[in-house]
């Protein structure tokens, strides 16, 4: 799918019709995990200057089977790099396949909320939520939502956001 296709640059036009004074920058990288957040986010802070931040970051790390507590910190450090420069956090979770074990999966989502609530952050729990179970909204991978998915996609992410435009 093009760039111009997702969710984030569907976004960016609605925000440009909406709230003209907010321009959206998508810095995300595919195939992104949280410890190249870590890395990026502080040089993307500084030269954007944003309002807010969306933060979706760790699934690709779930899917590797990293460690809980790497994820946690990681997202832990963007989120308090993102606060201290003054940006407001949108925390978006993930949810991980069946397959990595009750334990894991449940450890992994754990992450999201209790970030979410520690930092009092606006959060969205699941980004594909009812978009998986669709066979027409998700890619042959499984995992990756299809052009169609997309603009649920956003609905399910601008109520969470509106607030903080």
């Amino acid at each position: 799918m093009d760039q111009e296709q997702g969710w984030v640059s569907l976004l960016a036009h609605r925000v440009a019709m909406d709230h003209p004074h907010y321009k959206v920058i998508n810095a995300s990288v595919s195939g992104e995990t949280t410890g190249g957040g870590v890395t990026r986010l502080p040089k993307s802070l500084e030269f954007h200057q944003p309002d807010i931040l969306v933060l979706e970051l760790g699934g690709n790390d779930g899917l590797r089977g990293y460690p809980i507590s790497n994820i946690r910190d990681n997202l832990h450090i963007m989120i308090q790099q993102a606060k201290a420069t003054g940006a407001n956090v949108l925390l978006i979770g993930m949810v991980l396949p069946p397959n990595y074990g009750r334990r894991y999966t449940l450890a992994f989502e754990e992450i999201f909320s209790s970030l979410a609530e520690e930092h009092s952050l606006p959060f969205v729990p699941f980004l594909l939520d009812g978009i998986t179970t669709g066979k027409e909204l998700v890619q042959r991978d499984g995992i990756h939502p299809t052009v169609e998915a997309q603009p649920k996609l956003l609905e399910d992410v601008w109520p969470s956001l509106l607030p903080l435009l």
